[in-house]
């Protein structure tokens, strides 16, 4: 056998086992069942913060300052910060994001953006207004945007005590609302919340 058929034969090898290893790919299994369930149910898997803890929060910072009577004529209110001081990862925009859709929904307050979303925003306006795509006239004005007359500031915190039996994760979320012109706290409420396990 001349050398250029080994050659030759030794590459169609190659591009045969090549394309072999592209067309198969692993299968993947799941031998696990799904539901649904329902997503106000109270969560215990474990004592970390999870959902149900989030929504007994929101529930209380919602009521709270809707019977205050705080915000007649529909005052604007911005999201300033909301510190995590637990030593888990916890996403507290998770937290804000429900206290907001509620107050939203109440139609008792306006939000602005929050300092998180203010570039988004301020990104809109420049491509509005320095792209020349847009016709005169129809264009967002920039300096009208509306002020916020309140900022939510909120942090959470936890202490955790364990020994060889059991663990003990005491949680306390604290939410104000400062007037932003004055720098007064107008109003501030807490949520504590304990989870014990036992091993």
């Amino acid at each position: 056998m001349t050398t250029r058929r080994v050659l030759s034969l030794s590459m169609l090898t190659s591009v045969l086992v090549l394309a072999g290893c592209q067309v198969s790919s692993p299968v993947v299994r799941f031998d696990r069942q799904v539901n649904y369930g329902d997503a106000k149910a109270v969560e215990l898997v474990t004592n970390e913060f999870g959902s149900t803890d989030l929504q007994m929060i929101a529930e209380k910072m919602t009521g709270g300052l809707l019977e205050t009577g705080i915000f007649q004529g529909r005052p604007t209110v911005t999201i300033s910060t909301v510190k995590n001081k637990t030593s888990e990862y916890i996403d507290t925009t998770n937290v804000m994001n429900s206290i907001q859709t509620t107050l939203v929904k109440s139609g008792k307050v306006r939000f602005t953006r929050s300092m998180n979303e203010m570039q988004a925003g301020v990104d809109e306006l420049q491509r509005q207004n320095q792209s020349g795509l847009y016709k005169q006239g129809t264009t967002a004005k920039v300096g009208q945007m509306t002020a916020a007359k309140y900022s939510l500031e909120g942090e959470l915190t936890s202490i955790v005590k364990q020994n060889a039996n059991t663990k003990d994760v005491f949680y306390k979320f604290t939410l104000k609302m400062f007037d932003v012109q004055e720098g007064t706290i107008e109003w501030q409420d807490e949520k504590e919340i304990r989870k014990t396990s036992k091993r």
